[in-house]
Order: C-alpha cells, then sequence, then structure tokens
C-alpha cells in the first residue's frame, strides 16, 4: 500500500527539484496492489536499498498462450522518488 504523505513547507520546497511527472506519479500513483501469489502466471519481483530504506514488490501477469506480460502491480515503501519509478515502471 502506497500512504500519500502530507508535505512540510521544507519538503514542498523539495519536490520543485523533481520533473512534473515524477510528482504527478508520486500524488497519483498508477497500479498500486498485488496479485494471488499462487498463481501460475505471476511473476514477483522483491527489491530493496539498506541504505535507504526502500523496499519495492513488482508484480507481472503473463499470457499464458503469447508469454507476454498483460498487467502489472507494484507496493513501494519508501520515498516519493521510489513510489514514482514504481508507478512509471508498472505503466504498459
Amino acid at each position: 500500500m502506497v500512504r500519500k504523505l502530507r508535505c512540510s513547507w521544507w519538503e514542498s520546497l523539495s519536490l520543485k527539484q523533481y520533473h512534473e511527472k515524477v510528482v504527478e506519479h508520486y500524488n497519483n500513483p498508477r497500479n498500486v496492489g498485488s496479485f494471488d501469489k499462487d498463481d501460475p502466471n505471476v511473476g514477483t519481483g522483491l527489491v530493496g536499498a539498506p541504505a535507504c530504506g526502500d523496499v519495492m514488490k513488482l508484480q507481472i501477469r503473463v499470457d499464458e498462450k503469447t508469454g507476454k506480460i498483460v498487467d502489472s502491480c507494484f507496493k513501494t515503501f519508501g520515498c516519493g522518488s521510489a513510489i514514482a519509478s514504481s508507478s512509471v515502471e508498472s505503466m504498459p
């Protein structure tokens, strides 16, 4: 689950350093959620960065016949740029 954070004056000032698309994906992340881990057509990747405390789980659903990715979702716990980049990566 992605939590929206209330920004202080100082944090809102630092948001200006990010491109507007990054801020948009942070404020309105796409494809947040998770798939059934027991589904044989679902693959899960989990990555974390101990130095900054970010943890990201990305899941994809693959069409059994074509082998193509048909859906994706993510859950990220971490900073705004981690949430935004997970959102962008989950887009088709």
